[in-house]
């Protein structure tokens, strides 16, 4: 664990405001072991998905952005400004407890993540801008996060003094590492990219499971904090605002739809493997307590939500009506004109 000790003071202090119980454990399983093996296995979730995110980036697609970076630049205000705005928003509203408050921010100040990409491709979005958008967001974090958590969390009394921001930029930096891997190998060895991103998938599938079962006996005697209903709603929500105002903004800015679809992915999907090692690894268990599981509640919903978007939009595709004058051609057209064309070609 992250060296933490100056905001102890500051988290029990929260605790004791928040009513929550600060007698050590907080429910938390006192194992260190479990908890060590907990944080391995976060960090290696996090260090594959990042290597991922580097094999999929090309710096010729980041240069051409440079030159014409207005899709890219409203997609970073979207993301660092609509999200961190509506997590805070979201926990004023729903009068979330000091640690939840923090837990929600830290979530919407999260970096975009790959899963995005899937979303984008799904919705016949900007592939580019969503491989560029995820890369330089995920950079752009070492500094927009600490700045966007000290700004929001003065909102909260006591909060400016618990966030644990070296633990957070620690963490950061170590991001960069695996993706500036990923982006070399995709660079100097291409042909490995596309074996990378299959083992880094089965690596993080077996990861994400063994965390998943170690966190369930962890925190089995709290589970029942991150299932009440406001941190569902908060779950719930603020992906949802993601989509919609990030599509909003994109549409009012005049970017094309495809670009305001990705967008819209983009801004409501969010790095999660991130925000989970954050919340896990920098903060001690008997402060953070089921809250680090939150992640996963917001991942839940993010997918349900974007499938939706991505259901309708597809239903959408196959009903409209075909602009007027369009014609539709046939199979039986097709051959038709290809015959004719033949015999055209024959005589002359």
């Amino acid at each position: 664990m992250m060296n933490v000790t100056g905001i102890y003071l500051g988290m029990a202090d929260i605790h004791h405001e928040g009513n929550v119980s600060v007698n050590g454990t907080m429910g938390i399983e006192n194992n260190s072991a479990l908890n060590t093996a907990i944080n391995v296995f976060i960090l290696a979730v996090l260090f594959t998905s990042m290597i991922s995110i580097g094999c999929t980036m090309e710096a010729y697609k980041i240069k051409n952005y440079l030159f014409n970076p207005k899709g890219a630049v409203i997609a970073m205000l979207s993301q660092f400004g609509i999200m961190p705005l509506t997590a805070f928003g979201l926990a004023k509203i729903l009068k979330l407890d000091p640690i939840k408050a923090l837990t929600v921010l830290i979530c919407g100040c999260s970096p975009g993540g790959n899963l995005s990409n899937i979303f984008s491709l799904a919705i016949n979005g900007d592939m580019n801008l969503s491989i560029v958008m995820t890369t330089c967001s995920n950079i752009a974090a070492m500094v927009m996060m600490p700045l966007l958590l000290y700004i929001y969390s003065q909102g909260f009394p006591g909060l400016e003094r618990a966030v644990p921001y070296l633990g957070i930029i620690v963490t950061l930096i170590l991001t960069l590492v695996p993706c500036a891997i990923g982006i070399a190998i995709n660079h100097y060895k291409p042909h490995y990219s596309a074996v990378v991103k299959k083992v880094g998938f089965s690596i993080l599938i077996i990861c994400s499971i063994i965390v998943f079962t170690l966190s369930a006996i962890s925190v089995k005697d709290v589970f029942w904090m991150i299932i009440k209903p406001d941190v569902l709603c908060a779950g719930a929500l603020l992906p949802l605002f993601g989509f919609i105002l990030g599509y909003a903004i994109s549409a009012i800015c005049r970017l094309s739809p495809q670009c305001s679809r990705t967008i819209s992915m983009e801004t409501g999907c969010q790095n999660v493997n991130l925000c989970g090692a954050i919340l896990k690894v920098a903060f001690p268990p008997n402060v953070i307590g089921a809250m680090f599981l939150f992640p996963l509640v917001y991942i839940i919903f993010q997918c349900s939500e974007a499938l939706f978007v991505i259901l309708c939009f597809r239903c959408y595709q196959k009903f409209k009506s075909p602009p007027q004058g369009t014609k539709i051609y046939s199979n039986e057209d097709i051959y038709q004109d290809s015959v004719k064309g033949l015999h055209q070609t024959i005589e002359d």
